[in-house]
C-alpha cells in the first residue's frame, strides 16, 4: 500500500435511534460528534436512519406480496385460451 493516501480506518459507534440500538466497528467515516462506549473509551458517533435492529426485511415485519394469488387471477382471465 501507498503511504499517506489513505484514509484513517478507526473504531466507530454507528447508532440507529429509532431503534435504540448502537454498535461499535471500524470505520473511515468522519464524524464531529463522540459518545462514550461501555469500555469507558470516547469513540465517533454516526447517526444512520435504519440498521439491521429496524430494518423491515432483518426484524420479520417486512410483507409478502401475494403472488399466487396473482397467478391464479391471471390463469382465470387468459388460463384455457388457445394461441390463434
Amino acid at each position: 500500500m501507498k503511504q499517506g493516501i489513505h484514509p484513517d480506518y478507526r473504531p466507530v459507534v454507528f447508532r440507529d435511534a429509532s431503534a435504540d440500538f448502537s454498535f461499535l466497528t471500524r470505520s473511515t467515516a468522519v464524524s464531529e460528534r463522540t459518545i462514550t462506549w461501555t469500555d469507558g473509551h470516547e469513540y465517533p458517533v454516526i447517526d444512520v436512519e435504519v440498521s439491521s435492529a429496524s430494518h423491515p426485511f432483518y426484524t420479520g415485519q417486512a410483507k409478502v406480496l401475494d403472488t399466487a394469488g396473482r397467478v391464479e387471477r391471471f390463469r382465470r382471465r387468459y388460463g384455457n385460451r388457445s394461441a390463434s
